[in-house]
């Protein structure tokens, strides 16, 4: 039968989605924790680089199925999916390039987005055909953060001409965008609030909070001392984050801020925590220790304030650990180069920690 030119142009496009989907040899690496014994699942190969995307993404779908990651076997990162009952993997995107923490999900679990370059680009999982939503302007280019808003309907970047810098929103559907702040100061790391029009983001090693009409924006007034990372509640009401007092002898904390009445309050010490999640609930935290005498994944219980070793993660900068809940709180994830180049891990904590309702 003859084919016309026109078919095989139709038909190219098809075969290179099928390749693309094509299993990848699962890398699973089960062992005993050194310090536990518990049992610790090392779903990718350290010899490339495996990451998780920013702490405040959306990687893990919601029934807690399957793992979005990005990862550079290829020579450049491209974005890959683990099925986390079998560990089948496979590629889902061919960027030019990806942002390895901008990789996030969409909420209703039948797509993800990512920042190819200076393009923001969503793509279903069913067909892997990308579309770009929008692209930054000439003359600037991708400032540190992207994330997405619970409903979906918009996401959050920054973006950089030289020193300048420039929160925009964009709306998803159409790909409109709206500046919500700017200034010569950095900009980044925004996260959108449940259930709210408004996000959080970091200015210099300020947080502020920034309603979506652009019309408000304050910095919030947080304990003394350093902040570390900040994230929403999973009810949106409160900002959980990290303090480190100026006094070295005193311990990292983790508290929490009420931006409606203004009220700051402890949670509880940590292990000197230099990154953290909570669960469904917020009853309970996982943290990664920085603490060159005690490099471990604990988790912290909020109503008695106790700890819980977990695993070892030995990795080399504490900070790239930044270990996150499955949504069902049945399962944690973190990041470690333990083992050679930076690999992902996971624990079943099922044990330990109610489950809690996909969301």
């Amino acid at each position: 039968m003859r084919r016309s030119r026109r078919w095989f142009l139709f038909v190219v496009p098809a075969a290179c989605v099928a390749d693309t989907r094509l299993p990848i040899q699962p890398a699973i690496t089960r062992y005993a924790d050194p310090s536990t014994e518990f049992t610790v699942v090392r779903l990718t190969d350290p010899a490339h680089t495996s990451r998780l995307p920013a702490y405040y993404g959306r990687p893990v779908s919601r029934h807690s199925s399957f793992l979005l990651y990005a990862a550079d076997p290829t020579g450049r990162f491209e974005a890959y999916q683990v099925d986390l009952k079998n560990g089948q993997t496979h590629q889902l995107t061919e960027a030019a390039d990806l942002d390895p923490a901008s990789l996030t999900m969409l909420p209703d679990d039948r797509g993800f987005c990512y920042l190819d370059g200076n393009r923001f680009m969503t793509s279903p999982l069913s067909n892997l055909r990308p579309r770009q939503v929008y692209a930054i302007p000439d003359g600037f280019e991708r400032g540190t953060g992207f994330s997405v808003a619970e409903d979906g309907q918009y996401a959050a970047l920054v973006e950089k001409q030289g020193s300048r810098h420039r929160l925009r929103l964009v709306h998803i559907l159409n790909g409109a965008a709206q500046t919500l702040t700017e200034g010569d100061e950095e900009l980044r790391d925004p996260i959108p609030r449940p259930r709210r029009a408004s996000l959080l983001y970091r200015r210099q090693d300020e947080v502020w909070l920034a309603n979506y009409d652009g019309q408000r924006k304050y910095q919030l007034r947080l304990a003394e001392g350093e902040t570390g990372p900040v994230r929403w509640s999973p009810d949106g009401r409160s900002v959980l984050y990290l303090n480190y007092p100026a006094d070295p002898h005193r311990l990292h904390n983790l508290r929490e801020f009420t931006p409606d009445t203004n009220e700051d309050k402890p949670i509880a010490d940590t292990t000197q925590y230099v990154q953290f999640a909570s669960n469904a609930d917020a009853s309970v935290f996982v943290g990664a220790s920085g603490s060159k005498a005690s490099p471990h994944v604990l988790l912290l219980v909020r109503a008695v304030k106790r700890e819980l070793t977990l695993a070892e993660h030995r990795a080399s900068d504490p900070q790239m650990v930044a270990p996150i809940f499955a949504p069902n709180s049945q399962r944690i994830f973190f990041n470690s180069d333990r083992h050679g180049k930076p690999a992902i891990y996971t624990m079943a904590i099922d044990k330990f920690v109610e489950q809690t309702e996909a969301g």
